[in-house]
């Protein structure tokens, strides 16, 4: 059951506070155009998701407990404990979970880009516009394609 195990309940609140923060870091880079924006948050997205493995002693015994975690959490732990193989294992990782999120980024900006022109409404668009720099017929404001003109606002 997903409440009784901790395991489970603990995944699917970092799955949902991660995407939160991916959200909301995507509309906080609003001021940057789409490619950087899209290639930070999927680089982020890479570091926050990508697992790595873990082992942590639980007693003094001798018993370990093993099991996954995100890898930028184990990176971070592995520091603090001072362990240089469990760090560079995970910063490892996290570097190709960077690499690998920019390029998702990149190609999510290239489809999207190269999907625009090519759905026909660019041009429509275009030559809209040019006509209605024109003079507009006397039909109640449409052009000469019998669309509708559109009226820039006048001041004064």
């Amino acid at each position: 059951m997903l409440i009784s195990d901790s395991m489970p309940l603990l995944w699917l609140i970092y799955a949902a506070l991660s995407l939160i923060v991916l959200g909301t870091g995507y509309l906080g880079l609003a001021f940057l155009p789409r490619l950087p924006r899209l290639v930070i948050t999927w680089m982020v997205a890479g570091i926050m998701w990508v697992p790595s493995s873990f082992s942590t002693p639980i007693n003094e015994q001798g018993d370990v407990y093993t099991g996954m975690a995100p890898a930028v959490v184990v990176a971070g732990l592995a520091f603090l404990e001072g362990d240089g193989a469990g760090m560079s294992s995970a910063l490892l990782w996290v570097v190709l979970a960077a690499l690998l999120g920019g390029l998702l980024g990149t190609l999510v900006w290239w489809r999207k880009r190269g999907s625009t022109p090519s759905d026909g409404r660019a041009g429509k668009s275009a030559r809209r516009s040019s006509s209605s720099r024109g003079a507009t017929s006397k039909r109640g404001g449409e052009d000469p394609q019998g669309e509708q003109a559109r009226r820039e606002p006048v001041v004064g």
